[in-house]
């Protein structure tokens, strides 16, 4: 009678760590770049931005065309700093992102 118990007691007590620990690793980002695009890319082709991740290995932003491409630029490129501030600046307040 102890037995069928004790195993029970077992196979519960082993789902909650699985569980547990699945929960804990979470989801990985959703798109990291590791190539960029140099070349600048003039702002009235671009729709709109994200950040990438900040698990990602590289800093990273990420261009939306109105093409509907996705192109990834270096945040510290002057250029890529000039095109956020013209972004954010036709941003409508309230919104979290332009894309």
């Amino acid at each position: 009678m102890a037995a069928p118990r004790l195993a029970l007691s077992v196979f519960v007590l082993m789902l909650a760590v699985i569980t547990l620990s699945e929960g804990m690793r979470g989801t990985g980002p959703k798109k990291c770049c590791f190539r960029f695009n140099e070349s600048e890319v003039p702002r009235d082709r671009v729709a709109g931005y994200i950040k990438t991740s900040q698990r990602c290995s590289n800093p990273a932003i990420l261009l939306k065309t109105k093409a509907g491409r996705q192109l990834c630029v270096r945040p510290s490129a002057p250029w890529v700093k000039t095109l956020i501030t013209y972004l954010d600046s036709k941003a409508i307040p309230g919104e979290t992102s332009n894309l």
